[in-house]
């Protein structure tokens, strides 16, 4: 299964992808017919995802040219991402590779979504991509075993770790410098589990900034796969349906370059997934005492 969440004239509504049509179908929450929001099935559990997917699929094609993105999962109750989990990026960075995983948190402020803007704040030139695979928890636990880990994982998407560098390595915290409003893009949709290889393993990674390859790797090259970072995290923390793990990027970042290639207000980031999605953002000036105003979007989207 595929879906992506969106808006429409203010009203927010999902869609699943209908491959013998070609199309995207679904609707929004006003709706005769709409079977419960993304979030609330997630917890519910897959079955109940499934039977609102087929409802879905009879609703009309959605025009996605006419339609606003929102992330795949609306207020995930913890966004947490793994540094350091690509050898050649910790290498570029100047670090020790680590015996255990580094993890930091994001907040739901810092996420936005497909075509919608990177903002880029005037309080640093900085900022920096991430290309990264998100996985999608769909069934909860705690001090989850390794040969359990991947019935946890509903899904898995596509983000763009949008790092302010200046802030980020002001002190050995990373916090401040990962959470900047809108920095942190998630999308276009969820891809379900069973549509990919275990562990998503085997998928090309690419970045690319205004249309040059920044970033190439293959998700199996993660330190780290996905049921390590299952175990790890469940040693301490629930993990609870919803919660979104982002797993780490490759080598290629623009703070590690000579010179160094930061992304700036008019660029175009893209981040693609094999088989998960193409991730796509145009970075937007703002000031601090502004609000954001959504660009246009840029291209429909498709599988």
């Amino acid at each position: 299964m595929k879906l992506l969440r969106f808006e429409k004239q203010g009203q927010a509504g999902w869609a699943v992808w209908n491959a013998a049509a070609g199309a995207w179908h679904g609707t929004t929450h006003t709706a005769q017919g709409y079977p419960g929001d993304v979030d609330a099935l997630i917890r519910q559990g897959r079955a109940a995802l499934d039977g609102a997917a087929l409802a879905m699929a009879r609703q009309p094609a959605v025009d996605l040219s006419t339609v606003q993105f929102l992330p795949p999962v609306a207020r995930p109750g913890k966004i947490l991402c793994v540094g350091l989990n690509y050898r050649d990026h910790t290498a570029e960075s100047g670090f020790v590779q680590p015996a255990y995983p580094t993890l930091f948190a994001r907040f739901n402020t810092s996420v936005t979504a497909h075509n919608a803007p990177l903002l880029h704040s005037e309080l640093s030139d900085t900022l920096d991509f991430e290309g990264e695979l998100a996985m999608v928890i769909g069934k909860g636990g705690y001090r989850i075993s390794h040969a359990n880990a991947l019935s946890h994982v509903l899904g898995y998407s596509v983000f763009n770790d949008g790092s302010v560098r200046e802030y980020q390595f002001k002190t050995p915290q990373w916090t401040m410098g990962k959470n900047f409003d809108g920095t942190g893009a998630f999308g276009p949709c969820l891809v379900t589990a069973d549509e990919l290889p275990p562990g998503a393993r085997g998928l090309l990674l690419e970045t690319r900034l205004n249309g040059q390859t920044v970033q190439s790797a293959n998700t199996s090259d993660m330190v780290f796969d996905i049921e390590s970072l299952i175990v790890t995290i469940s040693e301490a923390l629930t993990l609870e349906p919803g919660d979104v793990i982002v797993a780490g990027t490759p080598a290629g970042i623009g703070h590690a370059r000579e010179p160094r290639l930061y992304m700036k207000p008019g660029d175009i980031c893209e981040v693609e997934i094999e088989r998960v999605g193409l991730l796509r953002n145009r970075v937007l000036s703002i000031d601090t005492t502004t609000p954001a105003t959504p660009t246009p979007a840029l291209e429909e989207t498709t599988p």
